[in-house]
């Protein structure tokens, strides 16, 4: 008992105040971002990407990101030749469409039921980092349950492939109303780079409602901490 008394004098708290809190993203490798001033547009990055992210906009005739689809790869970062597209450390990304006024439904507590819909895990592995000493999302007054039926938010992940659709309507059916729904990851935002596939969907949007997009591949604890408040509207 005396050695676990001297050990929590002995290390600091751990826990960050984000999102009270600005959180330092300066490490962070995040979203391509394209200097219009720079950029020629060659088409180099827009012939090359992965998940074809990359689009000419006809309306203004340059080249914009779409970043439900952009898996961070910096592929465009390396192949431009003009030195115009670069990485940048911007973590929240989150796009709701939900109206403001629904943190008074869900008050100060919120039930979250994670769906992995055919992922690779890696949005699964950062969602579980919410739960470690650094981010601890309890501390918020959120927590992850084991049924859809005690759930207010359904945290999905994946493309939301062909063997996985009928699990995903049928718990999406079983969350209670009102429900949230939050895509994590460009696979579950758009399809990523299986959207083409034929055992996949384009995104977890085209088999149930989405009300938060979370893009990344995958995006970090704080990226998906972010969109969950957004959601909440406890972000200003």
């Amino acid at each position: 008992m005396f050695k676990v008394v001297k050990k929590m004098i002995q290390y600091p708290r751990l826990t960050v105040d984000y999102p009270k809190k600005p959180f330092d993203s300066s490490l962070f490798l995040s979203i391509p971002e394209i200097d219009s001033e720079k950029c020629t547009n060659c088409g180099e990055c827009l012939t090359q990407c992965p998940s074809n992210a990359i689009v000419m906009d006809k309306a203004s005739n340059n080249i914009r990101i779409n970043y439900n689809e952009c898996i961070f790869c910096a592929l465009c970062e390396d192949i431009c030749p003009t030195g115009s597209a670069r990485m940048s450390n911007k973590f929240e990304l989150a796009e709701s469409s939900l109206k403001e006024g629904i943190n008074k439904i869900f008050g100060r507590s919120l039930h979250i039921r994670e769906v992995d819909a055919g992922s690779c895990n890696g949005c699964d592995y950062e969602i579980n980092a919410l739960n470690n000493p650094l981010n601890d999302v309890e501390r918020l007054g959120i927590h992850f349950v084991a049924s859809p039926r005690h759930a207010d938010m359904l945290l999905v992940t994946g493309c939301g492939t062909r063997n996985m659709q009928n699990a995903l309507i049928k718990t999406y059916n079983a969350v209670p109303d009102p429900k949230i729904v939050v895509a994590v990851g460009a696979c579950a935002c758009s399809g990523g780079i299986f959207k083409d596939c034929y055992a996949a969907n384009k995104g977890i949007g085209s088999i149930i409602p989405v009300d938060v997009y979370i893009p990344g591949c995958p995006p970090r604890p704080q990226a998906i901490l972010y969109g969950i408040m957004k959601a909440l509207d406890r972000v200003k």
